[in-house]
């Protein structure tokens, strides 16, 4: 084919643009039933998104089937070599190619696959949001209006985005609603000097037990500890923000001695309150 072939999805597209993008539906000896195969890549990026049968890439003598749902990253230079798999009657791939913005690089460092290709696969509940970005981005850049390849590049970084959220989201996930209730019912009775475990428990509907376990697999530190943050946090803010006597900001946090509010709170920040106030001022 000549270098000036028109169709992104035949050999000879020059991919000059800043972002192209489209579907390669690839049906059995269907006209596009053929193996992509570039030695050396490309200038810029390829998402690719199996959204129907089976491919498969292949690099370096590792081959690799995509299935539904899964994203491969080809970057700049990466070896280009796949197709529908020989035993699936089709393969349907979305794919976008890109010039990326100089802030996306650390978004595009993907888990590798082998070589250089990227790898990431949405669990089931944002599948359906990387299916729908990827055909808005579609959409976008095969529009022609005036600001079309905008509109494509700034849905991709939304893509790219989202990735990272959900990443974040499995490293950290969401806390339990009952662990959620639990803190904000030991943060709204700091003061009450007769806390116990089993009233946070009985409020949240567990057993004592059963609230301590979850909060330290959730939040890593005991029930009691969490809350003497929380006091501490609070006496801080008190005692750098307002001129209320020591005494009443150890009574609003919940310590009616005062020298065991002063003796846990240096204990916890380093200085005593009255030293601590006077460095904020």
């Amino acid at each position: 084919m000549a270098e000036s072939q028109n169709d992104p999805l035949l050999p000879g597209y020059s991919f000059n643009a800043h972002l192209v993008a489209g579907l390669t539906p690839i049906d059995s000896e269907s006209y596009l039933d053929f193996f992509i195969d570039r030695p050396l890549g490309m200038k810029g990026y390829i998402l690719n998104l199996t959204v129907r049968g089976e491919g498969v890439v292949m690099n370096q003598g590792k081959q690799f089937v995509c299935r539904p749902g899964d994203i491969l990253l080809f970057p700049p230079g990466e070896i280009h070599h796949y197709g529908r798999h020989p035993d699936a009657s089709e393969w349907y791939h979305q794919w976008v190619y890109f010039r990326p913005r100089a802030y996306w690089h650390e978004w595009l460092n993907w888990p590798m696959l082998f070589a250089q290709t990227g790898f990431y696969r949405p669990d089931d509940a944002h599948m359906q949001c990387f299916r729908d970005l990827f055909a808005q981005i579609i959409d976008a850049g095969q529009s022609g209006g005036r600001y079309a390849e905008h509109l494509a590049i700034n849905l991709l970084e939304q893509l790219l985005l989202r990735r990272m959220e959900a990443i974040n989201e499995s490293l950290n996930p969401p806390l339990d609603n009952r662990v959620r209730d639990a803190c904000q019912y030991i943060s709204d009775h700091l003061a009450d000097n007769h806390f116990d475990i089993a009233s946070v428990a009985q409020h949240v509907c567990l057993s004592p037990s059963r609230l301590s376990h979850l909060f330290r697999q959730q939040l890593g530190v005991s029930v009691l500890s969490w809350r003497e943050d929380q006091r501490i946090s609070q006496a801080k803010l008190l005692l750098s923000t307002t001129r209320m006597p020591i005494a009443s900001v150890g009574r609003n946090v919940g310590f009616d001695d005062q020298l065991y509010f002063s003796r846990v709170f240096k204990k916890c920040t380093g200085a005593s309150p009255s030293e601590f106030r006077a460095g904020c001022e």
